[in-house]
């Protein structure tokens, strides 16, 4: 999957993956894909909780890729 943006928040502890996250998408035009990697374990759940609350798409399902999480938004 091709991303348009991507936002590396590693070493970020939560909530700043979900405040990063938000402030990254109000930016971006529709339909832009935004590509998120995290390794805060909180973030799983709270990223696409919060981003579709604010009416953003996740494109695919959250991953777990060992310690990292990555997470397909669409604004």
């Amino acid at each position: 999957m091709s991303a348009d943006f991507t936002l590396d928040l590693r070493g970020e502890s939560c909530p700043y993956p979900v405040i990063y996250t938000l402030d990254a998408l109000k930016d971006m035009q529709p339909g832009q894909l935004l590509q998120v990697i995290t390794d805060c374990p909180g973030s799983f759940r709270n990223v696409p909780e919060e981003v579709v609350s604010h009416g953003y798409r996740l494109t695919k399902d959250p991953e777990k890729n060992g310690q990292e999480y990555l997470f397909y938004i669409e604004a």
